[in-house]
């Protein structure tokens, strides 16, 4: 039976997350790797606040966990691939001086103009000192080094933006009246701020790796993005785009968020193109090609999507009861069975709740354990495998899920929620999984497998993914009120991924991750050699801390992995090694295991 939930709310730090609700619960997300403290200081409701957060809940994702910064943040990047990117960062300044300048331009405002100059000049400062670096890193400042292609995409487009060249707008030799000369200013600086907060956000990120460094070879770069005069000029920026804002339309308004958001896409282009020729733990793809073969298995409710899907089947069949009654003659015995499958669905929700919290408090030892003993934890939670096969067999007995049509059902799974950036993950390898050498897997409790069938059908996502859960038996397309129980416990996932692991035909051996949310996913995200925990489940992190298990945010985590690999070691990932890794969104996972589109 699905675990019924509490509700969900995010923790306060970022790249912190596990999860677990009730039937009936929702789900609030932060963006993945939430933005830094300090882009809190533009004002609430602002512009360039809304803008960073829209952007840094997937392309901020997408650029940390880039091998470049991955194994910058870990310190063992190798000095050429570093000598590369300054010498590639040079253009960006370049384009950005010239950029303020042309925005300079077109301001009308005497503070404005100020406020541009005075970013011009840091960049001009920059710059100065950039010939000392290049030099102090083995790159002579006098040689032309021709721009990549990543870094002429931005550059030209950052330049064409400033030049008035942006769709929807007139360029800036056609605009007459200042009032439209400033609209220029505001594109320019609307393409130009999201490349200084992204950078103070990475900044700060990687500040505690130099903590746990001295030595960090690359703490200068680190110290630069994470100093307070940076910030300061992120904040002066974001303060000019939404002083430049005030006066736009609804419409200039989209253009400046569209022209932010290609920004952000071409910082990870560009991060994505720096060459880092060693081995690497991200993406995962390529960090198994060719030696292994990938297999990948998810949770369903609240792990995929935003609701579980139990309350919804309740819903249909509740629903489904009142639509036959009104199709005939209704009368008061018809509405009082409605009243009373409605009273039945919230009696065994209370129940479930009250006694799923008596079956953790039974299951725990009473003694926190100092390292994972897997026996011990599969043992205690036999206890919840013997409470949900029981839940089970009371929804059964009531009757509650009978008379539903199969066409209802799916229709349902059609206009379920997934969670933000879930969809375009599973999409991503539905339209790759041909060259990939990776299998999909979904392990849910759910009653109705035609519901998550329905769910990734209609967003193009079915192809290639396999399902393993519960299914209603039907007479004809009407349900029965049985279920056909295949999967109830976290006994019965662990034991359908050790048998797809084991039963993998393929000649190199396998790398699984387990991606979940709840204490019925915790076997399997011990068994994965990667196990990764998405939401804010209270009961998870309990149960599993209280069984020596450890939550490691994802980023840090993979830092650590960095700094260990070398190239004769077999795997980094081992299952079973008690470390649970937390994530706050799908694209930090995306990011992860893929990578980006530039990868």
């Amino acid at each position: 039976m699905l675990v019924l939930r509490r509700l969900r709310l995010p923790l306060p730090r970022p790249l912190l997350v596990s999860s677990s609700s009730w039937w009936s619960s929702t789900s609030q997300r932060r963006p993945a790797m939430a933005s830094s403290s300090s882009a809190a200081v533009v004002a609430e409701g602002s512009a360039a606040r809304r803008f960073w957060i829209a952007a840094s809940t997937r392309e901020a994702a997408f650029t940390a966990y880039t091998p470049f910064l991955l194994s910058l943040a870990a310190g063992n990047l190798r000095l050429d691939a570093f000598r590369h990117y300054i010498a590639q960062d040079a253009h960006f300044l370049h384009a950005f001086a010239r950029a303020y300048e042309m925005a300079e331009d077109c301001a009308d405002d005497d503070d404005d103009r100020a406020t541009i100059a005075a970013l011009r000049k840091a960049i001009l400062q920059e710059l100065s000192l950039h010939a000392s670096v290049l030099e102090e890193w083995g790159v002579d400042p006098t040689k032309e080094i021709p721009p990549s292609a990543a870094t002429a995409k931005y550059t030209e487009f950052l330049l064409a933006t400033a030049a008035g060249k942006v769709d929807g707008a007139k360029g800036s030799d056609k605009m007459v009246t200042p009032f439209e000369k400033t609209k220029i200013a505001a594109y320019t600086v609307g393409a130009m701020t999201p490349c200084m907060r992204l950078y103070a956000y990475l900044g700060k990120e990687l500040m505690v790796f130099l903590k746990q460094d001295e030595n960090h070879p690359y703490k200068k770069w680190i110290n630069t993005y994470a100093s307070n005069d940076f910030e300061v000029n992120a904040l002066q920026i974001e303060e000019l785009l939404d002083k430049l804002s005030i006066s736009l339309t609804g419409e200039e308004l989209e253009i400046i968020a569209k022209l932010y958001q290609q920004a952000m896409k071409l910082e990870v282009e560009f991060f994505s193109a720096q060459l880092v020729d060693q081995p690497v733990v991200a993406p995962l793809l390529r960090y198994c090609d060719p030696k292994y073969k990938l297999l990948v298995f998810s949770d369903f409710d609240l792990t995929c999507t935003v609701v579980d899907s139990s309350a919804i089947l309740a819903e249909i069949a509740i629903l489904s009861f009142q639509k036959t009654s009104q199709s005939k003659i209704e009368n008061t015995l018809d509405r009082t069975k409605s009243a009373d499958l409605r009273n039945s669905w919230n009696m065994l929700s209370k129940q479930y709740m009250e006694e799923y919290e008596e079956c953790m408090e039974r299951l725990l030892p009473q003694e926190e354990l100092k390292s994972l003993d897997y026996d011990q934890l599969y043992k205690g939670l036999e206890v919840l495998a013997e409470f949900e096969k029981l839940a089970n067999s009371r929804v059964v007995d009531s009757g509650v899920l009978r008379g539903m049509n199969l066409e209802d059902i799916r229709k349902a799974g059609e206009r379920l929620i997934l969670q933000d950036g879930c969809k375009i993950f599973f999409q991503k390898i539905g339209k790759t999984r041909e060259r990939l050498n990776l299998d999909i897997h979904i392990l849910s409790y759910c009653w109705c497998a035609e519901l998550i069938r329905s769910a990734f059908s209609s967003v193009g996502c079915l192809d290639g993914l396999n399902i393993h859960s519960n299914e209603f038996a039907f007479e004809g397309s009407v349900s029965t009120g049985q279920i056909e129980r295949k999967m109830q416990s976290p006994l019965d996932k662990v034991e359908k991924f050790k048998s797809i692991k084991s039963g993998t035909d393929s000649t190199a051996p396998s790398l699984s991750v387990y991606i979940g949310d709840s204490v019925g996913d915790l076997l399997c995200l011990l068994e994965a050699d990667i196990g990764i925990v998405i939401g804010s489940s209270t009961s998870l992190r309990r149960v599993g801390k209280q069984f020596g298990v450890s939550f490691v945010p994802l980023f840090p985590g993979l830092v650590e992995k960095q700094r260990q690999l070398t190239e004769q070691e077999k795997s980094t990932f081992k299952a079973r090694s008690g470390v649970l890794y937390t994530v706050s969104s799908w694209s930090e996972i995306h990011a992860f295991i893929l990578g980006s589109d530039f990868s």
